[in-house]
């Protein structure tokens, strides 16, 4: 039986809100399943956004008022899926946590994702902010379109001022999931950014004997790219890496502080309203191409606008994804607003590279060197 999957990475940035976000997502979803797609990745804090920019008036023993109404303004864009602080494991993924009156616990988007999922029949993958309680968290979820919801991490570690925002998760939610798609079997975990620098937290997914390694990021310095095939390369694993392109008049106005008087997004794909004229439709290559308004000028020849200045990018992208043998097969996508990275992947490849290099197994040399994580079992999980 063929062991190939077609593996998708989406380069999408967050909307004005997170409904928006959402129908984005389910939008981009969508398309990857024309295009055949088994499985498919979005950036890190997709839902809800990830705060470029944004300083939240802090300093050293200092907090600005405007910085607090940032934050709250940031906390009403995030979402609720319905866990506890702690963090509720199998109780929360199975559903055996204790339920409202009315309605189901949290806002309803772990629902609406695992409707995406089975009306597509495509696995996805998004990264998103988690509000619970009076925190934020980082995370990433795994939605699979049988089973639904199958797991769930929050980022244990945020990387300089996202520590203001977020909270730690725990290092339990390291836990690798299993699933098969068109009888292949995957072993899958994610790390969350800058956690792919840890070369612990990569250990304890390479010893979970991980064959789809997802990296979600909003890292789109040159060095990510190497980082991840060093992580292909070492782990014996397919990586996938989704970031978000995004420019300066698609950060919310929150942050930038302009009016709100502009038309909201549409569509969830492709550009914002400031860069939006008349009918419009973005292509493959992220070029928004600009139709004649019948109103004016039933005569007019199609435009493609030009994509915007380079100075005008807050973070170029760079979403890729990497073969078992460090080989980039897609990618790196740069300034590219809204892309979608495929490729066809054999997981046989993942076992080939096991001949002379199995970090988890063969190569750990277990009996000298010894990793223990706080409730976390490094065991490979059952398949």
């Amino acid at each position: 039986m063929s062991q190939t999957l077609r593996l998708a990475v989406s380069q999408s940035h967050t909307l004005a809100t997170t409904s928006a976000t959402l129908s984005a997502l389910e939008a981009t979803v969508k398309r990857a399943r024309q295009q055949d797609v088994d499985l498919i990745l979005f950036p890190e804090a997709y839902l809800g956004g990830y705060p470029r920019t944004a300083t939240f008036g802090a300093a050293v023993g200092a907090r600005k008022p405007e910085g607090r109404e940032q934050f709250l303004q940031y906390y009403k864009d995030a979402v609720d899926l319905g866990d506890t602080p702690e963090g509720a494991g199998q109780s929360w993924i199975e559903r055996t946590l204790e339920k409202p009156k009315t309605g189901v616990r949290g806002d309803g988007t772990r629902e609406e994702l695992e409707r995406i999922a089975r009306e597509s029949g495509v696995f996805v993958i998004t990264g998103l902010v988690e509000r619970c309680a009076g925190t934020l968290y980082c995370a990433a979820v795994y939605v699979c379109p049988i089973e639904g919801v199958l797991g769930k991490r929050r980022k244990v570690m945020p990387t300089g001022s996202e520590r203001l925002i977020w909270g730690q998760g725990s290092p339990s939610t390291l836990r690798a999931i299993t699933t098969t798609i068109r009888g292949v079997k995957l072993t899958l975990a994610a790390a969350i950014c800058w956690e792919n620098y840890m070369p612990l937290l990569r250990h304890s997914l390479y010893s979970q004997n991980v064959n789809l390694y997802l990296a979600p990021t909003a890292d789109a310095r040159d060095t990510w790219l190497p980082l991840m095939q060093t992580v292909a390369c070492e782990g014996r694993c397919v990586v996938l890496s989704a970031n978000m392109c995004i420019t300066k008049s698609n950060l919310p106005t929150w942050i930038t502080g302009e009016s709100t008087d502009a038309m909201p997004r549409v569509n969830g794909n492709g550009p914002s309203p400031a860069r939006l004229r008349k009918k419009s439709t973005v292509v493959d290559d992220g070029n928004e191409i600009v139709l004649p308004d019948p109103k004016t000028s039933d005569q007019q020849a199609p435009t493609v606008e030009a994509k915007p200045d380079a100075s005008e990018f807050v973070c170029r992208g760079g979403s890729c994804i990497i073969s078992p043998s460090g080989e980039v097969i897609g990618g790196p996508l740069w300034d590219v607003e809204d892309g979608l990275l495929t490729a066809d992947v054999d997981f046989d490849d993942c076992l080939r590279g096991r001949l002379d290099l199995d970090v988890g197994g063969s190569y750990s040399r277990s009996d000298s060197f010894k990793l223990t994580v706080e409730g976390l079992d490094l065991s490979p999980p059952p398949c």
